[in-house]
């Protein structure tokens, strides 16, 4: 059974920075690509980065795009999210997600990541 526990979330201020990580259990984690999701009150999830595999492509929403970095730790079965100038409508429950395939590049569809985590949530003040 895959686990994806999710931690670093809390409450900054506009132009902070914040790192969320995700610790992976249940299967062999460096096999498969990893992403971050969000989802803000009112609103439907949505994609924000992904990391293949091996960690040689990344992903990024347009609105996170030159803010936010993902990266993976394979020896540390672990994916970070470095969330650097952050705006409030940054603020969201942010959620690990663990694709089904392995040796995959990654995807930003979430229909493609069978795995989730409880989530996070990152609130952002003006």
């Amino acid at each position: 059974q895959v686990q994806l526990v999710e931690s670093g979330g809390g409450l900054v201020q506009a132009g902070a920075s914040l790192r969320l990580s995700c610790a992976a259990s249940g299967r062999t984690f460096s096999r498969y690509a990893m992403g971050w999701f969000r989802q803000a009150p009112g609103k439907e999830r949505e994609f924000v980065a992904a990391i293949s595999w091996r960690g040689d492509r990344r992903y990024y929403a347009d609105s996170v795009k030159g803010r936010f970095t993902i990266s993976r730790d394979n020896a540390k079965n672990t994916v970070y999210l470095q969330m650097n100038s952050l705006k409030p409508e940054d603020t969201a429950v942010y959620y690990c997600a663990a694709t089904g395939t392995p040796y995959d590049s990654g995807t930003y569809s979430e229909n493609e990541y069978p795995y989730w985590g409880q989530g996070t949530q990152v609130t952002v003040s003006s």
